[in-house]
């Protein structure tokens, strides 16, 4: 389907979904594709800015290869990620985190994509007109529309200040953190008392650039106050951004400018890295931004009628890049349980516990994983490393945790005692910090002995899914050889667009 009918206001739709960025152009179009009619409510006009600019191999070779935009992304000549690269833990060398060393993700498609935001989603929105999507830009969703059963619809104001009822069978709400829908699925937003970070970040050009292979790597370095993320966005552009405890009296240092030209004075390799470079100061880059990095999840990600995908649902710590693909993951989760109930194939409860299981389970991965990762740095006597070292997790924060993954395949040895979940990721910890050692520096030939780091549980687990997801979308996959993720749980279909019953 390469086009569609423009919706009337009054009519009603199958599916509505609000945001248009990753998590809401993905859910968007997989369920268009199966001929639904979709209707998408975007408040912003398009191109616009958005930060979260490092992709995962599971994004670009798994989903974007069922959205179909392969050849897209490729004409845009995104900068090429072979992985990323750690100035963190004990080790004072950098260290090389390569996609190539994961078996299942080893050749041509072993790589990952830097991309500036406001080119990558306006390719997956313009690829859900492609798909059938009826896109509506400058429309603001205001409230849902619902009765005691089920959310039915939205309200919505258009470009114009005329306001409208929009029925739907689906409303799918991808508006971000700083939306307000959310609220009506579950009762609470749940914060993270391990990771309450601000985010101060600009642009540069003229930035230096890692050694090659590793040119277009993502460069992750701990200092005493925090940690950079260094991202090359082309040959000249790069995004570079200072996490910082929030209540850092750092923040109060002077203008924004001044702040981040003195952090960056604060960790050595990232001044390094900029030391002949120039502030981008007009255009779309030239502001200094600031952002909360709080981690957080919904108490409910789904009830009758509506569904949160992407920052709606819940967010976690960006070092390990995973905005974009819990994002995209999400939205594919979305469609594939919408279409399983619009073809009369499952029932709603059946389709939405599978969601919101791995949904759960893929948050739960990562934020265990980047609990230990935070471990690793050692220098306890920052207050922004004492204050993140896993032995003194919170209880407050250990419950949340518990709450967030409770009931699904990963997350049933979280509901132990809280020094059996400290012990657990401080064992991740400790085994990720050995394999770090054994993998050796970045004078090694790119990549070697990086086995030791995919031998060790917490990687394998955020692995693991994100190489099924990678699977799925690459040619050659075999139908019906992904088993179950969660225990009596359901698989995707050949196409990734539905879930299908195990076979027993």
């Amino acid at each position: 389907m390469e086009h569609a009918a423009r919706l009337e206001p009054a009519m009603e739709v199958d599916v509505v979904v609000v945001g248009g960025g990753p998590a809401g152009s993905t859910a968007a179009t997989l369920t268009a594709m199966e001929g639904h009619r979709v209707l998408l409510l975007e408040r912003e006009a398009f191109p616009r800015y958005q930060i979260g600019e490092s992709l995962l191999p599971a994004t670009v070779h798994g989903i974007c290869r069922l959205l179909g935009v392969s050849e897209q992304l490729e004409a845009a000549s995104f900068m090429r990620k072979r992985g990323g690269s750690f100035r963190w833990g004990t080790s004072p060398e950098p260290w090389n985190f390569l996609f190539a060393f994961s078996p299942e993700l080893s050749g041509p498609t072993s790589f990952a994509y830097q991309v500036e935001r406001a080119r990558f989603d306006q390719i997956l929105l313009d690829n859900a007109r492609r798909k059938g999507v009826e896109v509506r830009e400058r429309c603001q969703v205001l409230d849902i529309v619902a009765d005691a059963e089920r959310v039915n619809g939205v309200r919505y104001r258009d470009e114009d200040g005329g306001e409208h009822e929009l029925r739907a069978r689906y409303v799918v709400d991808a508006s971000g953190n700083r939306g307000a829908l959310y609220k009506h699925v579950g009762r609470e937003r749940l914060y993270s008392e391990f990771f309450q970070n601000r985010a101060l970040f600009g642009y540069f050009t003229g930035g230096k650039r890692l050694p090659e292979p590793d040119a277009g790597n993502i460069l992750c370095a701990a200092f005493d106050e925090g940690w950079f993320w260094y991202i090359p966005l082309s040959a000249e552009l790069t995004s570079v951004g200072a996490v910082v405890d929030a209540e850092s009296p750092l923040l109060n240092g002077g203008s924004r400018e001044q702040v981040l030209m003195a952090l960056i004075d604060r960790c050595a390799i990232v001044a390094d890295m900029l030391a002949d470079a120039e502030r981008v100061t007009e255009g779309m880059y030239g502001e200094i931004r600031i952002r909360k990095d709080y981690s957080y999840a919904n108490d409910a990600f789904w009830r009758p009628g509506m569904v949160l995908v992407g920052d709606a649902a819940c967010f976690v710590d960006p070092v390990f890049s995973t905005g974009v693909h819990l994002a995209t993951y999400s939205g594919l989760l979305a469609a594939r349980s919408i279409n399983s109930v619009l073809d009369g194939r499952l029932d709603e409860p059946t389709a939405f516990t599978e969601f919101e299981g791995r949904y759960r389970r893929e948050y739960g991965v990562f934020y265990e994983f980047l609990a230990s990762f935070y471990e690793m740095q050692q220098d306890e006597s920052s207050y922004f490393w004492k204050a993140r070292k896993v032995a003194n997790l919170s209880m407050t924060d250990l419950e949340g945790f518990s709450t967030l993954v409770a009931g699904v395949a990963s997350g049933e040895t979280a509901l132990n005692p809280s020094d059996e979940i400290v012990e657990r990721f401080t064992a991740s910890a400790r085994s990720l910090e050995v394999a770090v050692q054994e993998t050796g520096s970045m004078r090694t030939a790119s990549g070697q002995r990086m086995m030791s780091l995919f031998g060790t549980p917490v990687v394998r687990d955020v692995m693991a899914e994100m190489n099924q997801v990678q699977a799925h979308g690459s040619p050659g996959k075999i139908a019906g050889a992904e088993g179950p993720l969660l225990e009596d749980g359901l698989v995707p279909s050949a196409d990734g667009r539905h879930w299908a019953l195990a076979e027993r």
